[in-house]
């Protein structure tokens, strides 16, 4: 069952086409890469799917009980985001923001929340730390913590793993299959790293303004090398 759907979407910015006629489902515990090269429109998808954008026709559709709110967004991180003078369980708990309202104070339930994104990410013991004084491999986890607090459901990251060293970026990776294999989130990132793509998604979306490609790793496979899969890929 869907629960986020793409409709012929067509955005522009200043009379220039950003994304054309775009079409996809996100499946109920999918994996979705989405690749491209820059000016592709990757980032445009990711902002209409957050709702930051406005189509200029077409739509995206959510699930049953599934806002664009309700989804848990992890950006790359700028370096006056690296240096946020606060403690870890602070930044993980803000994720809670948008679910707390106009409540003064976050809930016991959304405290309790927080502690359990830190176990399930196994940076409890980083708790009290303060977030700048953190490897940049510990800051993602704690990030995508923070995402879980906004979202059980679905997790949108934007190149995750961008300026990490090699075991760092494994270790992550291993972590975000953990969270949708063990814990069925739906996972929509953003990556140049096709290899780890095509190891850990169940699904490749490939963008050049319009969709070149969509379908699982191996269909993917088939297709870069020229074979011709019925149903396997949209081109357009």
């Amino acid at each position: 069952m869907a629960i986020l759907s793409c409709k012929n979407l067509n955005v522009q910015y200043d009379n220039q086409v950003a994304l054309k006629n775009v079409n996809f489902d996100l499946e109920d515990g999918d994996y979705l890469c989405i690749i491209g090269d820059n000016g592709s429109g990757k980032s445009t998808l990711m902002k209409s799917i957050l709702g930051l954008v406005t189509p200029k026709s077409g739509s995206i559709q959510y699930g049953a009980q599934l806002k664009n709110h309700d989804i848990g967004y992890l950006p790359q991180q700028t370096i006056v985001q690296r240096d946020f003078p606060a403690s870890v369980y602070e930044v993980v708990l803000s994720g809670c923001l948008n679910k707390r309202g106009w409540r003064p104070f976050y809930s016991k339930e959304e405290k309790q929340r927080a502690l359990n994104n830190l176990k399930k990410l196994k940076i409890e013991h980083l708790k009290d730390k303060c977030y700048r004084d953190l490897s940049g491999g510990q800051q993602q986890r704690v990030l995508i913590a923070r995402a879980l607090c906004a979202s059980e459901k679905i997790l949108l990251l934007d190149e995750p793993v961008t300026g990490l060293d090699p075991v760092t970026t494994q270790h992550l990776y291993e972590i975000i299959e953990e969270l949708n294999r063990d814990y069925k989130m739906s996972i929509i990132m953003v990556t140049h790293d096709m290899n780890s793509g095509l190891e850990h998604a169940t699904k490749i979306l490939r963008l050049n303004k319009e969709v070149v490609f969509y379908g699982t790793p191996d269909e993917y496979l088939c297709f870069t090398n020229s074979c011709h899969h019925i149903g396997a890929v949209k081109h357009v």
